[in-house]
């Protein structure tokens, strides 16, 4: 297969999910205001997790059908830095005042939660085979499972405890339309999950023609584009002035693409599949790690100042750590 032909199919894949993406954010607003659910719980749960279906997908794929291990950790973690780094657009679009300024607190737990399941595949990588299994899984694969589950509940009691203050009272929508909006946001996802289960095919073939490590087209390239629902969902969320839900998208993204290494795990046969991945993810996860810090401090300090006039120094921190993962992953990848 051509490189232009390839170029034309990775194009294709990234514009039927950044499409499918914007109709998720539509519906699932809708879905909340139909069903009054909080707008922080719809972007961590419900959008959170659709939107991370191409990774998802694109994991299974690149083990059970590619065996491409590098492309499947490289890619959930790469998903991790994009969105992470994706904060600084939101930042950036924020004109009033910096974004941590305005964000909620409850971020907090689920930036936390994220440390800890991040530190665990940071652990794992580093260990290597020498990290205890269970069959062909990897003790890790349940904890990331665990804790996952844990950070869904905590910060679910959480937000209810922050809503029980408010009496916000609404008018529910008619059967017929939130019967539309559910069947506009299913089908809206099966797009998203078909394009992500083509993209491992393709991104693997780009690395071949175009000389490139796998690590270096999971952790960058296709963790772009399968990022994009995020970017759209977060944008639409931006639009309707709901920074939380912008934010909990991009935040629970994350909480959602190290669990799915947990499900990779499953699907690669041949052992634990971190143990099979290339080392130099685990500096991809200290840096989605250092990243995430960044994140919690500006949470809690909420800086007012902005660096140029447009972003904040928090956000300056996370380009420049995402470009120097970047470098480092395309000069070292295997």
């Amino acid at each position: 297969m051509t490189l232009g032909w390839l170029l034309v199919q990775f194009a294709l894949c990234a514009v039927l999910i950044a499409r499918a993406g914007y109709v998720l954010s539509r519906s699932a607003d809708a879905l909340a205001e139909a069903n009054g659910w909080g707008r922080g719980w719809v972007g961590l749960a419900l959008l959170a997790t659709v939107t991370s279906l191409p990774e998802l997908a694109s994991g299974i794929s690149a083990v059970a059908m590619v065996d491409a291990p590098n492309l499947a950790v490289g890619n959930a973690l790469g998903a991790c830095v994009v969105n992470l780094l994706f904060l600084v657009v939101v930042d950036a679009l924020q004109r009033h005042q910096p974004m941590y300024r305005e964000a909620s607190a409850t971020h907090l737990l689920s930036a936390g939660f994220g440390v800890v399941m991040l530190g665990f595949v940071a652990l794992s990588l580093v260990t290597g085979t020498r990290a205890p299994a269970v069959l062909h899984v990897g003790v890790y694969s349940p904890m990331l499972l665990a804790l996952y589950l844990l950070a869904l509940k905590g910060v679910h009691a959480h937000e209810r405890q922050a809503m029980a203050a408010g009496t916000a009272t609404r008018t529910p929508a008619p059967a017929g339309q939130t019967r539309d909006e559910w069947r506009r946001f299913g089908l809206a996802a099966l797009v998203v999950l078909a394009a992500g289960s083509w993209l491992p095919q393709v991104a693997d073939g780009l690395a071949s023609e175009a000389g490139l490590s796998r690590s270096f087209v999971g952790t960058v390239l296709m963790a772009i584009v399968t990022t994009l629902p995020e970017m759209a969902v977060t944008l639409g969320a931006l639009r309707l002035g709901a920074l939380d839900m912008a934010i909990g998208n991009l935040l629970g993204s994350n909480l959602f693409n190290v669990m799915i290494l947990a499900v990779d795990d499953a699907f690669y046969v041949r052992g634990p599949l971190l143990a099979d991945a290339a080392p130099v993810h685990a500096g991809t996860a200290a840096t989605a790690l250092v990243m995430t810090g960044l994140v919690i401090i500006g949470l809690v300090m909420r800086p007012q100042g902005r660096t140029l006039r447009v972003v904040s120094w928090v956000s300056v921190g996370l380009a420049a750590t995402y470009a120097l993962n970047a470098a480092r992953v395309y000069l070292g990848g295997v």
